[in-house]
């Protein structure tokens, strides 16, 4: 008898970097074109894919929590390159290169991913750690916590940290 449970990729994202972010879409695009199910569980600096600018708020929110806040990426498309960024203008001749290119950006990447049925994930201990808010993120992220990600990593085929 055939097995035929899907392959599941689940990456754990810990990078706020736009280049890192950026292969993990690729990544997670990739294996639901392949008929993969894929979990992206987003931890701390991760987090900031996930942001929606449009929601990030300071109300209710501790003085520190403010200030970090208003210094950290408010959404994908404003995260630093991980080297040679150059305070941007290594990232704006990335994204040259990739519009020479026709490369879609990070956010085409996470909205194809996102419409694809990826499950993205935030972890409920980093958001508390950074005072972001789950009402702060894009619409549909899961907030779960260590224990869940553990079950969806102990039941996937490829592990991914970045």
């Amino acid at each position: 008898m055939e097995n035929d449970k899907k392959q599941h990729l689940n990456i754990l994202l810990f990078s706020g970097d736009y280049d890192k972010c950026l292969a993990a879409m690729i990544l997670a695009n990739g294996a639901m074109e392949r008929g993969m199910t894929t979990t992206v569980f987003c931890a701390f600096w991760g987090l900031f894919l996930l942001r929606d600018m449009d929601k990030v708020s300071t109300q209710d929110k501790s003085l520190q929590e403010k200030m970090f806040a208003s210094i950290t990426p408010a959404y994908a498309e404003q995260l630093p390159l991980s080297k040679l960024n150059l305070a941007g203008i290594g990232k704006t001749m990335l994204l040259d290169m990739m519009d020479a290119n026709q490369t879609p950006h990070l956010q085409d990447f996470l909205q194809g991913a996102r419409h694809k049925g990826v499950r993205f994930c935030a972890c409920r201990l980093s958001l508390e750690i950074m005072g972001f808010k789950a009402e702060e993120l894009l619409e549909g992220i899961e907030v779960i916590d260590v224990d869940a990600y553990l079950e969806d990593a102990a039941q996937s085929d490829i592990q991914l940290f970045i």
